[in-house]
């Protein structure tokens, strides 16, 4: 299904290499883990950029109604891997009224997707870990799938909780960016919602109080198994995969 809607080309706005995050034995280097907001919408030039600079994977979170609108998008001319790993297998509006968005409830949400998508996180990792170069992950805001799989790989290489917290909190002051940026992409996708995109900002998701979120998850996975990582474990995660993660990461 090819896209119905006009949509236009831009550079993200919540784009950012994982490199240079304090992990276990050291610092992440640059050119292994890039976490973005939508790849399916940047410019041709922009596309011609990230791969000149070393782009070998790309890893899609988004639902198949989402890539359905937008397709792949200039990416998809260049000969870079491409890995549709959708944490949501598709977009239903709730029964009931719609819930008010709060940390609270994303916290929550990140809980049932770590429930829901381990076995699919692991794939992601073993993705990365066996990469020739940089794997960009992305769903469209680049905030929550792109965020648990950010969490989960950064658990994988040792960093604390702060550490986490701290990049996953990064993408609030780009909230209003990023909706600006994909409010045309995801028209689609707010209606099956029942959500007015011309009323939805994102300014309730923006507040300092944005790491409960991500506090909520850790917490929560570490009261429920005793190690956060025993979900992925028991999903196929390796101790082989996760020495190749720490290898690439730390350049050894």
């Amino acid at each position: 299904m090819t896209a119905t809607l006009e949509i236009e080309l831009s550079t993200p706005v919540n784009l950012r290499d994982l490199g240079g995050t304090p992990i276990a034995g050291g610092t992440l280097r640059d050119g292994v883990a890039i976490r973005t907001d939508d790849l399916a919408t940047v410019t041709p030039e922009f596309a011609a950029t990230l791969v000149t600079d070393g782009l070998a994977a790309i890893i899609d979170l988004r639902s198949p109604h989402e890539v359905q609108v937008t397709g792949r998008g200039p990416l998809a001319d260049y000969p870079v891997a491409y890995h549709h790993l959708p944490f949501m297998g598709s977009i239903e509006a709730p029964a009931g009224d719609a819930p008010e968005l709060t940390h609270e409830l994303m916290g929550e949400m990140y809980v049932g997707m770590i429930d829901r998508a381990a076995p699919l996180i692991v794939t992601a990792l073993d993705i990365i870990a066996n990469a020739t170069g940089a794997t960009a992950f992305h769903c469209a805001a680049g905030r929550d799938r792109t965020g648990v799989l950010a969490a989960c790989l950064l658990l994988v290489l040792g960093a604390d909780d702060d550490v986490i917290v701290a990049d996953y909190a990064r993408t609030g002051p780009n909230m209003p960016a990023i909706m600006a940026r994909t409010r045309t992409a995801m028209s689609a996708v707010f209606e099956k919602l029942g959500i007015d995109p011309t009323a939805f900002d994102g300014a309730a998701l923006t507040d300092d109080g944005m790491d409960v979120s991500m506090r909520i998850l850790l917490g929560s996975l570490r009261e429920r198994h005793g190690d956060a990582l025993a979900p992925l474990h028991a999903a196929g995660l390796t101790g082989d995969t996760i020495a190749k993660l720490r290898a690439r990461a730390l350049g050894a």
